[in-house]
């Protein structure tokens, strides 16, 4: 039996990823800070739950591990431009290291789960070949970690990256600051769905079930085939226009629901637009995706009727960010003696005071 270490195992990806490799047979060990909390990921007897920051990981962690999955990220624009050193950090520093620490310790197999964000806006469609235009924190540190870790590549250490398209999807660890998502669930909420002027700016989209099946497909394909190399994980039918794309979302939450949606157009012309080729990941590895936009808005959309999600701010990464630094700094300022209400105390000291009395 193989064990795979997937960092950020309790995220919006990795909490699909880790039962998918429990299934398949692997161990695994799931390395993540927990922020949505361990219950998203359910008790297997080859699942190894450890809560650590990989900023922070032991040389130790990585015996016995045949692959690493690096997916621990902060996992967005707006997070990555609010924790912008956090974000260098965790996206590009800690990534480095994991994949170093692995080469040194004998993993046969790292995976880096990139974006696609780092093409930033381009006329061109673009490929692997491509020059990049990362604009943002999380796109430009998703740079520099691929820039880093593919010269380790040799002989017994596969390197791979790939570059997702924007993830759509149910997840156990859902967010609803992603874009099909988030359409998804204000169409259904309201009635109205808003969309950004004037409509034909492309945005390439990946069901997170289709992801993280390339993934494992990475953890057995040739060696020849992947190593040090990088794809683009989505399709060609998958780059949706955002005019397209809207009506997709308002015909389905229509026919699942029989509620009317009203698509409101709002804002200047957005200029900004990339398409992405994947005939790279089609040709050599031979794999096409099995979701498409329409059913992964009907898969959140039953989900919703049946009250199985919802949005609450644990579902929108920066306000649950946010959310967790705030208590933070209340808990810092009030605990004393190693707590709030329940303090440590020294129950001889209790006495001696007493006896006095």
């Amino acid at each position: 039996m193989e064990t795979v270490l997937v960092t950020g195992a309790g995220g919006y990806i990795g909490t699909v990823l880790v039962p998918k490799l429990l299934e398949k047979g692997y161990k695994v060990k799931a390395v993540d800070r927990y922020f949505f909390g361990k219950e998203k990921l359910p008790y297997h007897e080859n699942l190894e739950i450890i809560q650590e920051d990989t900023r922070k990981l032991s040389e130790n962690l990585f015996e016995n591990v045949d692959y690493v999955i690096d997916l621990v990220a902060i996992s967005n624009d707006p997070s990555g431009e609010l924790f912008n050193e956090a974000t260098w950090q965790i996206n590009y520093e800690s990534r480095v290291r994991t994949a170093n620490i692995a080469k040194r310790n004998g993993v046969k197999r790292y995976i880096l789960p990139s974006s696609c964000s780092i093409y930033g806006f381009q006329e061109a469609i673009v490929d692997e070949t491509s020059p990049t235009n990362p604009l943002t924190t999380y796109a430009k540190a998703n740079e520099k970690a691929e820039q880093e870790v593919l010269p380790l590549a040799d002989k017994d250490f596969v390197v791979t990256v790939i570059r997702q398209s924007t993830v759509f999807g149910y997840s156990p660890r859902m967010r609803f600051d992603l874009a099909i998502n988030g359409m998804t669930y204000g169409a259904w909420k309201t009635g109205k769905l808003p969309l950004m002027r004037d409509g034909t700016q492309y945005r390439p989209m990946v069901h997170v079930q289709d992801t993280t099946d390339v993934m494992i497909l990475l953890l057995n394909d040739e060696e020849e085939k992947i190593n040090g190399e990088i794809f683009n994980v989505g399709a060609d039918h998958l780059n949706y226009q955002i005019c397209n794309l809207g009506k997709i979302v308002a015909e389905t939450i229509e026919k699942e629901t029989g509620k009317e949606i009203e698509i409101e157009w709002y804002g200047d012309p957005d200029h900004r637009s990339y398409r992405v080729s994947f005939k790279k990941i089609r040709e050599i590895l031979g794999w096409e995706p099995k979701w498409d936009a329409k059913a992964g808005v009907k898969e959140i959309v039953n989900k919703l009727e049946g009250g199985e999600i919802d949005k609450t701010t644990e579902t929108i990464t920066l306000n649950w960010y946010k959310e967790l630094e705030k208590w933070f700094n209340i808990i810092e300022e009030l605990k004393m003696y190693g707590g709030i209400l329940n303090i440590d105390i020294n129950k001889e000291e209790i006495k001696t005071f007493d006896k006095k009395i």
